[in-house]
């Protein structure tokens, strides 16, 4: 395979454009107040592999599923509905027995309130023995999925593997399958240091990554996790040049040959509703830039990168250009954190619009 090119399996031959593996939480918002002077929240379903799927369906069309675990109660049914409003096909969902306290398993659940100026957004996890945790290998009939379904693309990332011991083994296995039937392969970093706490932290991350990193095509970063999570601990400049993340890629690249794509969105956060954001990619021995857009005014950033990811995803399953894939992601990006929630609300319109330069005008 040429470096750089990505044999994806025609349309036609798959049922699913893309599947993603993660957990799918129910988020609560706080609306413009803190946590602790709420009153009210408004509910939202997010997950860093979930969000992808969600992104590819809703604002690019494509034919979206995920593989998950909920328990079934009134809290996993109102997640499935906020999925299936998603446009997320629920097939591959497997439901857990609730036992009236959650005690055996329960559905994970965070608070988020959004940042203002000097003060950081802040989360908090509610999600320990949740459904998803438990899984095991052997749990999932990849065979099925890959082999009879067939998938264009799989993807699922390093927020899933920080779940329990054996959740790094479960995601090698589909992605063993998934390579063995020609399906691409992404995964995204997505370092979050609550969640590896008790697994060794930023080094136990790093294990996880470069173990999976021979079944990756396509490996996802923000902010210069990538250089932090899968190679080196030294590498995080508060924005990246293209000289740097061409260094960067050039050292994850050179720990595998099957990676062809390197990937990284980049953000600069002088406030937290203004920053400047954009992206790179690295993927046939050239540095792509994506537009950077500077001073960008910020809702809500959490999922920023997960619709980014689903734009560049999109252009590539579409067989445009890493730049034009580039492009698309930054602007998905950038609308997914006009809105509230972890999700994109634009459409393929608002994208292509604002990659051509279209001002924010009023449209009537």
């Amino acid at each position: 395979m040429p470096e750089g090119t990505l044999r994806i399996k025609a349309k036609q031959e798959c049922r699913w454009d893309i599947l993603s593996l993660g957990e799918v939480m129910l988020r609560f918002d706080p609306g413009d107040r803190r946590i602790i002077q709420a009153r009210q929240f408004d509910v939202w379903e997010g997950g860093g592999e979930y969000n992808v799927a969600r992104g590819l369906s809703r604002c690019f069309g494509q034919r979206a599923t995920v593989v998950t675990a909920l328990v079934d109660n009134p809290v996993g049914r109102l997640v499935e509905g906020l999925i299936l409003q998603g446009g997320v096909d629920v097939s591959h969902v497997l439901w857990r027995e609730y036992d009236g306290i959650g005690q055996a398993a329960r559905n994970g659940i965070y608070f988020l309130e959004r940042g203002f100026g000097v003060r950081s957004a802040l989360g908090s996890m509610d999600r320990g023995h949740t459904a998803i945790s438990q899984l095991q290998p052997g749990d999932i009939d990849w065979e099925q999925i890959f082999g009879v379904e067939a998938v264009r693309w799989f993807h699922t990332g390093g927020i899933l593997c920080s779940l329990s011991e054996q959740m790094p083994e479960l995601v090698r296995e589909a992605m063993e399958t998934a390579r063995k039937y020609g399906t691409i392969v992404s995964f995204d970093c997505n370092y979050r240091p609550s969640l590896w706490k008790a697994r060794g932290g930023r080094q136990g991350a790093a294990r996880v990554n470069r173990d999976l990193l021979p079944f990756i095509d396509v490996l996802f970063g923000h902010e210069g996790d990538i250089a932090l999570d899968v190679v080196e601990s030294s590498l995080k400049p508060p924005m990246h040049t293209a000289e740097s993340f061409a260094a960067m890629a050039k050292r994850v690249k050179e720990a595998t040959e099957d990676l062809e794509i390197v990937v990284s969105t980049v953000r600069h956060t002088p406030t937290a509703n203004r920053n400047d954001w954009g992206a790179f990619a690295y993927g046939d021995g050239e540095v792509h830039c994506a537009l950077q857009m500077r001073d960008l005014e910020i809702l809500d950033r959490v999922g920023g990168g997960d619709a980014f990811a689903a734009g560049f995803i999109f252009g590539l399953l579409t067989e445009r250009s890493l730049d034009w894939a580039l492009n698309c992601g930054v602007a998905h990006g950038a609308l997914a954190m006009t809105t509230p929630g972890d999700n994109s609300f634009a459409t393929l319109d608002d994208v292509q619009e604002l990659m051509s330069g279209v001002g924010a005008g009023v449209k009537r």
